[in-house]
């Protein structure tokens, strides 16, 4: 008899019963069963996402570490910290210091470890100011390790913090207090020290480059009060939960919180900076050929899926006609081959690009004219070197906007 079963429904689940079981024996069973259901959840959240990026991640571990009582109102200003972390372990401590000191209740502190092999993961599962730490068992990217680590959380206000961008006094209570008309907004991101900048809101210019707003000057030279930025840092940066659309996970990383900004603008969202928000940031813009690369592709996917169309078709003559002097450049400094990679990169994205492209327009409520004002023509960069302070290239490049914005319509 004992291998006779009869099965009968519980909530969303089945259950087998060998005939004869009493009820009691029948309760702890089911109790079992959804325990370990339960568990099953926990492992697969860490999961969700990953099949949007080619090379599927098979599994995910998650470490969890006793994590604050969140009530069931949550407090609008909590935050829900995310570190993506890669062989991070020489930055890491300091930042997460400076999270348990500034972290209020409510608050979450999560670390999504992309495969470091240097002891980030034992350092951070350690660590007083960490509630979970996300193993997803592969190199996912800046942008879908974010996403990752965002999905795993539930805090109204997510904040993506690098694991090298170290909080200074009372940072976080500063971004708390973003201006309520705001969607997303960032730190001050300064450099080692803390008296010159790093970015202090991004500049972009309309053939796409993006770079760090005001790298170089003085504290002092910041406004006393938030301002608008065109696009937003990804060193420290907040979005409002209700408003955050994701980063772009085949952007992998660099030029995604360029993408991003464009298309909270592009949908009416405000964003800006907090100059009282502070972090000192250990940035390195030299990072060899693979940063050349993924900054030329993820600029064209910028330009491709964001321009509005009357200012995509001026502008993309332009960036054709560019790219043979971007080849000779990157030939003089030794990462051509990493450009034409960037080529062919754009190349196989194109049609998933296209795809994508007209669902962001579709979204689209500003004017061309709006997208179009803060756009700069110069490259106004100290990284840009020679090239950036050259009266002739600034000349012809000066020439060429003023053409694009008069067959957009712009002027």
């Amino acid at each position: 008899m004992d291998r006779l079963f009869a099965t009968w429904g519980g909530g969303s689940e089945i259950y087998i019963q060998p005939l004869g079981r009493s009820a009691s024996e029948l309760a702890a069973y089911r109790a079992r069963r959804r325990d370990g259901a339960t568990g099953a959840r926990i492992r697969r959240a860490a999961h969700v996402g990953a099949d949007r990026r080619p090379g599927r991640v098979d599994a995910a571990q998650v470490t969890r570490q006793p994590a604050p009582r969140v009530s069931a109102q949550p407090d609008p200003a909590a935050l829900a910290v995310v570190l993506v972390t890669y062989d991070s372990a020489a930055g890491l401590p300091a930042v997460l210091d400076a999270l348990a000191v500034q972290r209020r209740p409510g608050d979450e502190v999560v670390v999504v470890d992309n495969g470091s092999r240097d002891g980030t993961r034992a350092l951070a599962r350690a660590h007083r100011a960490v509630d979970r730490v996300l193993e997803p068992g592969a190199n996912l990217g800046f942008a879908a390790g974010c996403n990752l680590g965002a999905r795993a959380t539930a805090a109204p206000i997510l904040l993506f913090l690098n694991p090298d961008a170290v909080p200074q006094p009372r940072c976080l209570d500063a971004l708390r207090a973003a201006p309520a008309a705001w969607s997303a907004w960032q730190a001050v991101v300064a450099l080692p020290g803390g008296r010159l900048l790093n970015s202090a809101g991004n500049e972009l210019h309309f053939l796409g480059f993006s770079w760090a707003g005001r790298c170089g000057q003085t504290l002092e030279t910041l406004p006393d009060g938030p301002y608008e930025a065109t696009c937003l840092s990804g060193a420290c940066l907040a979005v409002r939960r209700a408003d955050w659309p994701e980063f772009s996970e085949p952007f992998f990383m660099y030029c995604e919180d360029v993408d991003l900004s464009l298309r909270l603008r592009l949908t009416g969202k405000c964003q800006g900076v907090l100059p009282q928000a502070r972090v000192e940031h250990e940035y390195d813009f030299e990072k060899g050929p693979e940063k050349w690369r993924g900054l030329e592709r993820n600029r064209w996917l910028c330009v491709l899926r964001c321009w509005p169309g009357p200012l995509l078709v001026p502008t993309l003559p332009m960036l054709l006609a560019l790219e043979p002097l971007l080849l000779v450049v990157a030939a003089a400094q030794g990462w051509a081959p990493a450009k034409l990679r960037a080529m062919a990169g754009v190349a196989r994205a194109l049609p998933r690009v296209l795809g994508e492209r007209r669902a962001i327009q579709a979204e689209r409520v500003v004017s061309t004219a709006a997208f179009a004002a803060p756009l700069r023509s110069r490259l106004d960069s100290p990284y840009f070197g020679t090239l950036g302070r050259s009266r002739a290239v600034r000349a012809l490049l000066a020439a060429a906007w003023w053409g694009v914005r008069t067959v957009a319509r712009v002027r």
